[in-house]
């Protein structure tokens, strides 16, 4: 007897589409919460998040971690606000993971300019490509967007 550690999805319809709605939301929550951060608290996410010798605190850098903030809060809106299907999911894990995942991967590890900070940046990266995916396996299928 093997024990198989794959994870099963809901075969009934209604229950896969509840929870490929829940998974868009809390995507939409992750860009929200993330990019609301940096919207309010620009300096604090600098200088948690900057080593202390990249931080300059200036107002310059409080209005640039603001545009990024309000950006992500953008787009955690659309998301709430969107109906999405297989492939919704499918483009907005691939595309709001993967590009990310290169750009912590070079000021993390590379350049070392971030401080461990950056890691919830990396776990929300993480988030948005595994919720994608599920999201994706969900809805395959379906011809109505959730």
């Amino acid at each position: 007897m093997t024990h198989s550690t794959t994870f099963a999805l809901p075969t009934d319809r209604s229950v896969a589409r509840r929870t490929a709605k829940t998974l868009k939301t809390a995507q939409a929550l992750v860009f929200l919460g993330l990019g609301g951060w940096c919207l309010l608290a620009p300096h604090m996410v600098e200088t948690l998040s900057l080593k202390p010798e990249y931080q300059h605190l200036s107002a310059t850098t409080g209005l640039l971690m603001g545009c990024f903030g309000a950006q992500a809060v953008l787009c955690g809106s659309l998301m709430l606000l969107a109906r999405f299907t297989a492939t919704t999911f499918l483009g907005f894990g691939l595309l709001a993971s993967i590009p990310f995942f290169i750009f912590n991967a070079w000021f993390v590890w590379v350049a070392e300019m971030f401080t461990a900070w950056m890691l919830l940046d990396f776990a929300g990266n993480v988030s948005f490509l595994l919720i994608g995916i599920l999201g994706w396996r969900l809805m395959r299928g379906e011809a109505d967007p959730v």
